[in-house]
């Protein structure tokens, strides 16, 4: 255990991807590969939203999800949340978007970490190449009508596929808009 001599946090690990912290008796995780977390609402032309389906690994399960990634990770670490956003909506769908607005930024989980996510809305939507991740990733991509897709997602979770929460969040400002 090390006190992090920038505001005297005691860092009890730090691996590759996470550590994890304590700041006046309460313990944390923090990402230690990153800045931040961009989730996209992308929606096309067609008024489908853009879901992806992927394992994850800590739940055992493929899981429905917003496309989405970590900001800064790459190369470029003063990489901004548009230009991630841009990236990981290409990488995971396939996609690119020429208009990005951020609709939100919120803790993911304040209790149990630090992570802050921009909720992006992606407009414009135009096919670029097939999408399904990078070398680590395995990503089914789905369009799914916005006029079907509680019922889309209600099947998903009723057959045993997990529904990442950040899904409604991103349904609730489409359908306001």
């Amino acid at each position: 255990m090390t006190a992090d001599r920038k505001n005297d946090d005691i860092v009890h690990f730090k691996g590759r991807y996470l550590s994890m912290l304590e700041r006046d008796g309460w313990e944390f995780a923090s990402r230690s590969n990153a800045s931040s977390v961009v989730v996209i609402a992308a929606v096309t032309p067609g008024a489908e939203i853009v879901l992806v389906e992927q394992y994850r690994k800590p739940v055992e399960s493929r899981v429905i999800e917003l496309p989405a990634g970590l900001v800064g990770d790459h190369a470029d670490a003063d990489e901004s949340i548009f230009e991630a956003a841009q990236r990981e909506l290409a990488e995971e769908t396939g996609f690119s978007a020429t208009g990005m607005k951020v609709l939100m930024e919120c803790p993911s989980s304040a209790g149990l970490t630090d992570e802050v996510i921009s909720f992006v809305l992606a407009s414009g939507l135009e096919r670029i190449g097939p999408g399904g991740g990078d070398d680590s990733e395995d990503i089914e991509v789905h369009l799914v009508p916005l006029a079907e897709v509680d019922a889309w997602l209600n099947r998903k979770l009723v057959s045993g596929i997990p529904l990442d929460p950040k899904i409604y969040a991103a349904l609730y400002w489409l359908k306001s808009r």
